[in-house]
């Protein structure tokens, strides 16, 4: 895929990410990538995040993610990729 094609980015954060606002701050940086998606705590403590849109803007956020400098403290992140999947409006945290 290059920067400019839609992409679909699901990524498993781990670590000290829930109650420290790493949910409002991963759609904060989204929104202002021009992303959409979601950001969701998990039962097991993890936060699953889902973004779609240009593969450049999907690949920023990923990188920011990674770079330790969120709320809380992440220890590692799981990504895949795919191919977008209908139309979701707006970033959320659900």
């Amino acid at each position: 895929m290059s920067e400019g094609v839609d992409a679909r980015l699901t990524a498993w954060v781990h670590g000290h990410v829930q109650g420290v606002g790493f949910r409002w701050w991963t759609r904060s940086r989204a929104l202002e990538l021009g992303l959409t998606g979601f950001a969701s705590n998990r039962p097991d403590g993890r936060v699953q995040i889902v973004a779609q849109g240009p593969r450049g803007a999907c690949e920023q956020l990923l990188g920011l993610l990674q770079c330790g400098d969120t709320p809380g403290r992440v220890e590692k992140v799981i990504s895949e990729w795919s191919e977008p999947v209908d139309s979701i409006i707006g970033f959320v945290e659900r």
